[in-house]
């Protein structure tokens, strides 16, 4: 009882670090209380049923909500795997022992998000087949979901458009990295559409905040201005028939099959 009441203590420091966004204390308190809890006998796989069992598990989870949330916040996507997969035998296993987390859908929706913009998309459906098909219309999970709909029918300017409607500010990096993702398809599409296209047609298909950052991004693809418009690096010709030596080949094979036939 002591060490959950000490745990519970620190976690309520932890939350005010976290809240108040200091880093590095948060950081902090994080390691020590994950060391803490794995003192507690009711956690996963012991489930020993304590009479505290409930308050332990209750902690723990909670903790882990936050350790995932932080990693968001840190950019940490490693750090965020690693809890959400401690979080998930929580979810799954404890749900007949702990009331529905508040946090659950959230943490869920960021973690398919994450995996659509880790180009993980198998693991994406394998994920989503876990949640109950009544779930799929809460508007975390819905979010993730559309996503990847919006992806795979290329419907890019649907994603820029759900990038200013998140359904919780902690969704925001994720987004703003599948909008890189995004941006480099649209870019794509463009070289192979266009000889050249103008930079203000450039800047507002790539949703672009400004033109410096539009000629940052152009020199990185390597396409050159020329006046008020920009040209496309001209891809190689993949070879034609006609490029084939067919002549020296039929030559070359004649003359191993003498060679062969002398030989044997």
């Amino acid at each position: 009882m002591a060490d959950l009441r000490s745990a519970t203590a620190t976690f309520e420091a932890f939350k005010k670090a976290f809240a108040a966004g200091d880093s590095g204390k948060t950081a902090s308190l994080l390691g020590t209380l994950k060391v803490a809890v794995t003192q507690f006998p009711a956690l996963p796989p012991l489930f020993e049923q304590t009479p505290t069992a409930q308050q332990e598990l209750s902690l723990a989870r909670e903790l882990l909500e936050h350790a995932v949330l932080f990693s968001v916040h840190q950019k940490d996507e490693a750090a965020f795997e690693r809890n959400f997969l401690q979080l998930r035998s929580y979810y799954t296993d404890t749900r007949h022992m702990l009331p529905v987390s508040p946090q659950e859908y959230l943490i869920t929706g960021l973690n398919l998000l994450r995996l659509l913009v880790q180009n993980r998309i198998a693991e994406f459906h394998t994920e989503l087949e876990m949640i109950p098909a009544e779930v799929h219309g809460n508007p975390y999970i819905k979010h993730s979901i559309e996503l990847e709909q919006f992806l795979m029918e290329g419907a890019y300017n649907k994603i820029a458009s759900a990038k200013n409607d998140l359904p919780d500010p902690a969704y925001g990096y994720f987004m703003t990295k599948l909008m890189e993702t995004v941006r480099d398809e649209i870019a794509s599409c463009i070289e192979k559409a266009y000889a050249h296209i103008s930079l203000t047609a450039a800047q507002k298909l790539l949703s672009m905040e400004s033109p410096a950052a539009l000629q940052q991004y152009a020199d990185q693809r390597e396409w050159v201005v020329q006046g008020s418009d920009f040209k496309f690096r001209e891809e190689k010709m993949a070879p034609s028939a006609t490029d084939i030596p067919s002549m020296q080949i039929i030559n070359q094979t004649l003359l191993y099959a003498k060679e062969l036939e002398r030989i044997v």
